[in-house]
């Protein structure tokens, strides 16, 4: 049994909001990713796709439109209590990767090079047990 999440519930949580909410989304990703990766790391087969995603919503480069729903996908990834719950055995995580692959097949354009090294850089980190990204937050 797969638990997703329909398309308009998706486009409702990637949906534009007012600058105050987008930062609070910011600061929610740049505190809790890493630590969201690391306990879903082997259940999201593209998780170097997400996090090429956190590094190019964290480019000034990037267009507004296209940061605003990185963070917001990657908001509702690090958020504990989601539409399934991240701890269920089996289940945690398939709403997630309906909200990330959304998001991502929207603006796989904008992801570069660079953001995907820095990914690699990252999830290498992460392998090493070391805390990725502390130079990036």
């Amino acid at each position: 049994m797969t638990e997703t999440l329909d398309p308009d519930r998706i486009a409702d949580i990637l949906a534009p909001v007012p600058a105050a909410e987008e930062r609070k989304r910011e600061r929610r990703v740049r505190e809790g990713l890493w630590r969201t990766v690391r306990r879903a790391a082997g259940r999201i087969p593209f998780m170097d796709e997400v996090v090429a995603g956190y590094f190019c919503a964290l480019d000034e480069r990037t267009p507004t439109r296209v940061r605003g729903t990185l963070f917001a996908a990657l908001a509702y990834f690090v958020l504990p209590l989601d539409f399934v719950p991240d701890f269920i055995l089996g289940l945690g995580f398939t709403d997630d990767v309906s909200v990330l692959l959304a998001a991502l097949g929207a603006i796989r354009a904008h992801i570069k090079p660079a953001h995907r090294t820095a990914a690699r850089d990252f999830l290498d980190d992460l392998a090493r047990d070391e805390d990725p990204g502390a130079g990036s937050r």
